[in-house]
């Protein structure tokens, strides 16, 4: 691989914005600083442009079968518009779908292998007995340093307060995280029963069974649960303001705890899920109330939240007709499975592309968020918290070459015309951005170049990743 001087770019960094050069030798970042000289190497003119380290996204489901059907985007097609969206490696979910770990890992390996960048695994922990605690710390092996589990999803997800504490101490002793969805499943499974005989069936009583209360109660029994074995954890995809102020009170007790949002849930309310097309913005947890968006921003700006994942699981919203994706039609059964019972729409929603134009235009471009707070939430924290850093998050001599070329100044009209989310709509259809991706490198070779495609199948490798990361 020949060597490449980006010049004049300014950089962008978790701490630091400045004016440099970056030079890449084989597929990692070599240099870094003002005035490199390198007579060997092709030069790219950044003047007036940024150069940030390519997105982490540490929380998508890519193929994962739900209801009778399967998410849309698979290990290639939602990697592809990761990389168009400027993110360069996601952590996806492996299902504990056979009897041991390593069945179930070496199944998802499989279908991993047609990743367009580079990936990583979190391993759901959905049973508990003395097999699996055996078995649990061989995942350290398998390149796996993360386990998630449930407080809901009753009889199908959901460990016990007793399985998820016996856990955490396996985890503190082995330099694992654990990674928590925290709503009440014993009140969900209530209230949807009481909806369903009063014959409410429409989207919003996707939200109103799954009230905000639970998801507070949840994620401070969790934390405490978590003091008590004095092992980490981190609260998957905060989206009531109540888990924002449960993960301040913890942290300023000294808890190692920390938290993760997504887009949606800074910027949707139930009131979506009333229009007619509602279904569209069905996800679990569900999207909350503006006062919920308002807070979810103020954990992001003053630290209290750690990263911005996506939750990217998206599905159709009418499975029955096709969409063209690399000019062949696809149509895969979606929420039009549940158009006349709210539970039986696939809970998903598309969103790895989607994310940091987004959060650029909304959080940098309003003054919410600072540059370098972008890079971190986005980027440097996933890398760290997930031991991933220095090797990603980062544009340090050494560390992989992922970085995305972003134009602070260019104005597009995004939605489902500019998305490559392989799904017939976007939540954010019509929105005016200022800020995108101009150029994305994975490992030093230009994958995405305006809007042509450089990238292929099966690029991505897998991160095998080492216990003991920290706790930002």
């Amino acid at each position: 691989m020949s060597a490449l001087l980006i010049s004049n770019g300014t950089i962008v960094t978790d701490s630091a914005v400045f004016t440099a050069d970056l030079l890449i030798r084989q597929g990692k970042i070599a240099a870094v600083g003002p005035g490199l000289q390198a007579p060997d190497a092709e030069v790219l003119d950044a003047s007036g442009k940024l150069v940030l380290p390519g997105g982490v996204d540490p929380h998508v489901h890519l193929d994962l079968p739900m209801f009778g059907t399967v998410s849309s985007d698979d290990h290639y097609t939602g990697t592809k518009a990761a990389a168009f969206g400027g993110t360069t490696t996601v952590i996806d979910f492996v299902s504990l779908d056979f009897p041991t770990f390593r069945q179930s890992v070496d199944a998802w390996r499989v279908k991993a292998e047609k990743a367009a960048v580079d990936y990583a695994a979190h391993m759901n922990l959905t049973r508990f007995d003395d097999a699996v605690a055996a078995e649990l710390p061989s995942l350290l092996e398998m390149g796996i340093t993360t386990v998630k589990t449930f407080t809901a999803y009753n009889n199908r997800l959901r460990l016990d307060d007793g399985s998820i504490f016996k856990a955490l101490r396996m985890t503190r002793d082995c330099g694992m995280l654990m990674l928590l969805h925290a709503e009440n499943g014993d009140v969900i499974e209530l209230l949807v029963t009481e909806a369903l005989a009063s014959g409410c069936r429409t989207p919003e009583w996707h939200a109103r069974t799954r009230p905000a209360w639970g998801a507070v109660e949840s994620a401070l029994r969790a934390f405490a649960l978590s003091a008590t074995a004095d092992a980490p954890l981190y609260l998957v995809h905060m989206n009531t303001a109540g888990e924002v102020d449960m993960l301040q009170y913890a942290r300023e007790r000294g808890l190692k705890v920390m938290g993760e949002t997504c887009p949606q849930y800074l910027f949707f309310t139930e009131d979506d899920l009333r229009r007619p097309d509602g279904a569209k913005w069905i996800c679990s947890p569900p999207v909350r109330s503006a006062a919920d968006n308002t807070r979810l921003w103020q954990g992001l700006a003053n630290g209290t939240i750690q990263t911005v994942g996506t939750d990217h699981c998206p599905f159709f919203f009418d499975g029955t007709k096709p969409i063209l994706y690399e000019g062949k039609p696809v149509a895969i059964p979606g929420k039009e499975l549940g158009r006349d019972d709210f539970t039986k729409i696939p809970n998903g929603l598309p969103g790895v592309q989607d994310r940091l134009p987004v959060l650029w235009t909304a959080g940098v471009g309003s003054g919410k968020l600072t540059a370098q707070q972008f890079v971190a939430l986005t980027s440097t924290n996933p890398a760290k918290i997930f031991g991933l850093y220095p090797r990603k998050g980062a544009l340090l001599p050494g560390s992989d070459a992922d970085l995305v070329l972003w134009d602070p100044q260019k104005k597009v009209k995004y939605g489902v015309a500019l998305s490559h989310q392989r799904t017939d709509y976007n939540l954010y259809e019509g929105w005016e951005l200022t800020g995108y991706p101009e150029k994305v490198f994975l490992r030093g070779r230009l994958i995405v170049d305006g809007e042509t495609w450089l990238g292929k199948a099966g690029m991505g490798e897998f991160l095998h990743r080492q216990p003991g990361a920290p706790v930002l």
